[in-house]
């Protein structure tokens, strides 16, 4: 087991709040003070637009936009700008998208940062998604191993000058040894033991996670789907 401190730990683990918006506030809330990181997803982005990253920024968090941006790069450089500017402090790109789109979302955060006189955000390739199985990734024409093809995005994610990946614990320990001890390695898909898997299918605990050379853990359901979840959020950094 890797041996944490419980502040260290508080700090590597990004809670997602994919529920509605007055559910992820409250949880926020009671939150306060406990973890450092939230993430945002589609499904309250979408809802609730900028202003939603603006609350918990004045509560205090860490955000973590996870919108995964893959489009043309025009696109995806404004996205990222305007993403910077709504105060996001971590943006997903997909690495399929390719090298000149992933440049672009860098170039466009640090437009938005210098702009504003602020740090840019970090920015994350998506390798290969946490709830795909090797069937799954056959099935859209690719025959490499989830294992081959984690890396292969990764690689390209770091020549593009992004500054770490988001992949499952499965390949974090392989990610860690390609991309160094300086890159970020962000892993959902993390468990606690006994947990509903739910759609994931390459998932591990959060112990596991971190040993393996995870940066950040990102744990959702078994903290917003708990009846306490100051407690679950809690155990979970008590584990590890």
């Amino acid at each position: 087991m890797l041996d944490l401190s419980n502040t260290e730990a508080q700090n590597r683990i990004i809670v997602a709040l994919d529920c509605p918006c007055a559910q992820a506030l409250d949880i926020a809330q009671s939150l306060k003070g406990r973890a450092s990181w939230i993430k945002v997803g589609m499904t309250l982005y979408y809802a609730e637009g900028p202003a939603i990253v603006s609350a918990f920024k004045d509560m205090g968090f860490k955000v973590f936009l996870d919108l995964k941006f893959h489009d043309i790069p025009h696109q995806v450089r404004g996205a990222a700008a305007s993403a910077t500017r709504a105060g996001a402090d971590m943006l997903t790109v997909h690495s399929l998208g390719g090298t000149d789109m992933m440049r672009a979302a860098l170039k466009g955060a640090q437009e938005a940062a210098d702009e504003a006189s602020m740090q840019r955000p970090v920015l994350l390739g998506i390798t290969v998604l946490t709830s795909m199985s090797q069937v799954q990734l056959e099935a859209c024409g690719i025959n490499s191993s989830i294992e081959d093809q984690v890396l292969a995005m990764a690689g390209l994610a770091q020549g593009a000058g992004l500054d770490g990946v988001v992949a499952s614990p499965s390949e974090a320990a392989s990610l860690r040894q390609a991309l160094g001890s300086d890159a970020y390695i962000v892993t959902p898909g993390v468990r606690p033991l006994g947990s509903d898997m739910g759609d994931q299918h390459r998932v591990a605990t959060p112990a596991q996670a971190f040993a393996a050379g995870a940066s950040h853990i990102v744990v959702g359901r078994p903290i917003v789907a708990s009846a306490d979840p100051v407690s679950a959020f809690e155990e979970v950094a008590q584990s590890v």
